[in-house]
């Protein structure tokens, strides 16, 4: 049985959702510039794609060990606003190193420290928003949407500026983004020490361990892992590919953009469509459609569909990831106790970084011996979270967790 809350938990800190809204936005900044331009500023300085994918996999899998770690020393801290202004400052420093030679080593050894760093700012914050959901009753997607927004419009400015300057403005503008993560950081709600300490750093991989004896618990958040991973190929190659179509800059920022816009559309109807509906029938339809976006994906130029084409297959967005990963979120939301949302967040961190990291890693012999084609590898991958999805409605939803 949990403490009951004390007078000061039990007030909302003022402004909680617009603050918690403004974290989002930034910690979204430097990612929205990561995820579509960082491997051409890789393919700027010649790397192969084996060499390319194995400097965006080495940071999932230092994230495997700096989520959870971090995340469970922030729930035995007297609260976890200043382990995320550590955090943040870390990676601002880091990231600096990509200003020096960039030789794979160099650019390797960099990516492994800011990854270190970078890690436990989604995990943190999501800790935060959650315990102002359980606490307060706000929206959890109320909040979580201006990330989805913030990605937009960077990818889209990301495109264009990069179109005017050339890919070597990929480091100052990931520097720009995680400073803005830090100014943030200093008016995140603090909500106090977690009413029960979770774990000991020394202990969250064991207590990672047993969460994932939770037959439900387990079966989902492999799903979720499943339905981010086969994502992979496309985080890691999609705009090397439309780059090597001779489709410009600019447009490879729209075409990012519009799937961040579906994610934001479903974002805003997702408590109006789902609220009732189960975290494993969400996770089967968000990975099924997946499956049929990752098939449809290298038939888009070859079919003649051109530009159009892809814009529809990126809008396929809004369920292969908004729709899974708020399946994986709700499940959080309604089964799992606050004293053990750290641990349990940290678990699935620690199971969604290992496999995007292996199919990432994997990515790069893909796209060298298929190209385009190794798309129907993460067709799989998502085929394989809708069978887990599917497997976890057998189970009541407790999972068997004690309060």
């Amino acid at each position: 049985m949990l403490p009951p809350l004390s007078p000061e938990q039990t007030i909302k800190p003022r402004y909680f959702e617009l603050r918690m809204s403004i974290l989002y936005v930034c910690l979204f900044l430097p990612n929205g510039i990561h995820l579509p331009y960082f491997p051409l500023w890789l393919k700027l300085h010649e790397f192969s794609p084996s060499e390319i994918a194995t400097i965006i996999a080495a940071p999932y899998f230092v994230r495997i060990f700096a989520g959870p770690v971090v995340s469970a020393y922030a729930d035995r801290a007297t609260d976890r606003v200043p382990v995320l202004l550590a955090c943040a400052v870390l990676s601002a420093i880091a990231c600096a190193g990509y200003f020096l030679p960039p030789t794979y080593a160099i650019v390797l050894a960099v990516s492994i420290l800011l990854a270190l760093a970078w890690a436990p700012h989604t995990p943190l914050s999501d800790s935060i928003a959650l315990s102002g959901v359980r606490r307060y009753k706000v929206d959890y997607a109320s909040m979580r949407i201006w990330g989805s927004i913030s990605f937009l419009l960077v990818n889209i400015a990301g495109g264009y500026i990069l179109a005017a300057t050339g890919a070597g403005a990929v480091p100052w503008l990931l520097l720009a983004g995680l400073s803005t993560i830090v100014v943030a950081s200093l008016f995140v709600p603090r909500l106090g020490k977690p009413r029960v300490a979770t774990l000991a750093p020394s202990e969250a991989l064991p207590q990672a361990a047993f969460a994932l004896r939770h037959p439900y618990f387990l079966l989902i958040i492999t799903a979720w892992a499943f339905a981010q991973s086969s994502h992979a190929f496309a985080y890691a190659f999609s705009s090397i590919y439309w780059k090597a179509l001779g489709i410009g800059d600019g447009t490879i920022g729209l075409l990012w953009a519009f799937s961040v816009l579906a994610e934001v559309l479903m974002f805003m109807l997702f408590r109006h469509l789902f609220a009732r509906t189960r975290p494993g029938v969400l996770l089967a339809i968000g990975t099924g459609i997946g499956a049929l976006r990752w098939v449809l994906f290298p038939l888009v130029w070859p079919t003649g569909l051109g530009v159009p084409g892809f814009f529809f297959v990126q809008g396929m967005h809004a369920f292969s990831f908004s729709l899974a990963f708020l399946g994986g979120q709700k499940m959080f939301s309604e089964t799992v106790p606050e004293e053990r949302m750290g641990a349990a967040q940290g678990a699935a961190f620690f199971l969604v970084m290992g496999t995007l990291a292996l199919f990432t890693l994997a990515s790069g012999p893909l796209y060298e011996a298929f190209g385009v084609d190794g798309f129907y590898a993460m067709a799989v991958v998502a085929l394989a979270g809708t069978v887990l999805s599917l497997r976890a409605l057998a189970y009541p939803q407790s999972a068997g967790w004690g309060g």
